[in-house]
């Protein structure tokens, strides 16, 4: 199984956006370029899916799905079996992925200027969502002490003002891969019933746990907030199949889940055949083999890329708990932003999410998407030092 991990796949010229939207975007070629930006994996889902897809395929029918008990019984087992979370099948809604369910949440929970609550530097799109819903983005820094970043609750609460009224929360972490203590998201889930506010949690990277690592899902930690509590779930980023637009909303609150689903009734929104087809097959005994061995993977190459990144001074990479994907703070180098992306985009020919995208303290950082084959991973390694080979 390992080797199908690093059997390198050309996905140039298959509408990947990693791929293909390289050049537009960063102004590096995919002939010779690395993509390490956008969070999607370069090798095939689990076998278990594509035997799924196959089957679809050859029935040959692709028409109204019924009775989606099979799908919501797999997301229950998942949940009981790698997360020790107990959930109802009645808890879930389906989304057309979590941007989707993200956008929902804003659209049903809170109104036009409304605050809405980001811990930063965090994944860009939160904000995105945020300002293009009309709300106003009410951004709390992290406290990056040492290789991780704190929450300070006291300073956040300061930053308050009433008008808030939802914040999403992003655990584990996006982009430094921190696992949050099942101490901290209590504080979380205190502050957000101290200040009224819904609690979205966003975890989708939950099941990219490095080993020696625990992840504790929010509704674990802190059920008795369920009264506000919508937690953001998907198979996508853990099965690579973020393309099919299947996300989880799983909503423990009977008033809070009604006012959802009578929204997603007015939109005529509802789940896709194929994606609820690929999650039933993702989560099962045989997918969850499957990530244990990408997990094994991406820890080797982490291990591998911290070596090398962390071996150019000034710079370092920062231990990486979960995700496959590595946040490097270029700050000791003395260079500005600037002079550190054009050589990494210019020099390194690496496409990697500008950290400044992330919000305020990403300033310094640039992340690298290690869910790639290993000889990629060395190949950046090597670039990156040559393109600071200066500072050695």
């Amino acid at each position: 199984m390992p080797s199908e991990f690093d059997r390198l796949i050309d996905r140039r010229g298959t509408h990947s956006s990693k791929w293909d939207a390289m050049e537009p975007l960063f102004g590096v070629s995919p002939k010779d370029g690395l993509a390490m930006w956008t969070a999607d994996s370069d090798y095939p889902t689990a076998p278990c899916v594509i035997e799924a897809v196959r089957a679809a395929a050859d029935l040959g029918i692709f028409g109204y799905f019924a009775d989606p008990g099979a799908y919501k019984a797999a997301i229950c087992w998942w949940m009981a079996t790698r997360h020790n979370w107990q959930i109802e099948p009645d808890w879930i809604l389906t989304s057309a992925g979590l941007g989707n369910a993200i956008g929902l949440c804003l659209d049903v929970y809170t109104d036009p200027g409304d605050g809405v609550v980001i811990f930063s530097p965090v994944y860009h799109e939160f904000s995105g969502k945020i300002r293009r819903a009309g709300r106003e983005v009410v951004e709390i820094p992290l406290i990056l002490d040492g290789d991780r970043y704190q929450i300070d609750l006291d300073a956040a609460q300061a930053q308050l003002t009433g008008a808030e009224k939802m914040l999403i929360w992003c655990s584990p972490q996006n982009p430094s891969g921190r696992i949050w203590t099942g101490d901290e998201l209590r504080a979380v889930a205190e502050f957000a019933r101290a200040n009224d506010l819904v609690l979205v949690s966003d975890e989708v990277h939950h099941d990219l746990i490095m080993p020696g690592n625990i992840f504790v899902p929010m509704d674990v930690a802190a059920p008795e907030i369920r009264d506000r509590l919508i937690v953001l779930t998907a198979s996508s980023k853990t099965f690579n199949i973020a393309g099919q637009k299947t996300g989880n909303m799983i909503i423990p609150d009977a008033m809070l889940r009604a006012a959802m689903e009578k929204r997603m009734r007015a939109l005529d929104l509802g789940p896709n055949r194929l994606g609820l087809e690929m999650v039933t097959a993702a989560y099962t005994s045989a997918g969850a083999d499957w990530v244990d061995a990408q997990v094994a993977h991406i820890d080797r190459n982490r291990q591998d890329f911290d070596e090398a990144i962390n071996a150019i001074p000034g710079v370092r990479s920062l231990p990486l708990q979960s995700t496959y994907l590595a946040w490097v703070d270029f700050s000791g180098t003395g260079m500005t932003y600037a002079e550190v992306e054009a050589r990494v985009k210019g020099t390194a020919r690496i496409a990697a999410s500008p950290g400044p995208d992330f919000g305020q303290g990403g300033e310094t950082f640039l992340r690298f998407n290690l869910a790639t084959q290993h000889a990629r991973v060395s190949e950046a390694g090597t670039r990156l030092q040559e393109a600071f080979a200066d500072l050695q």
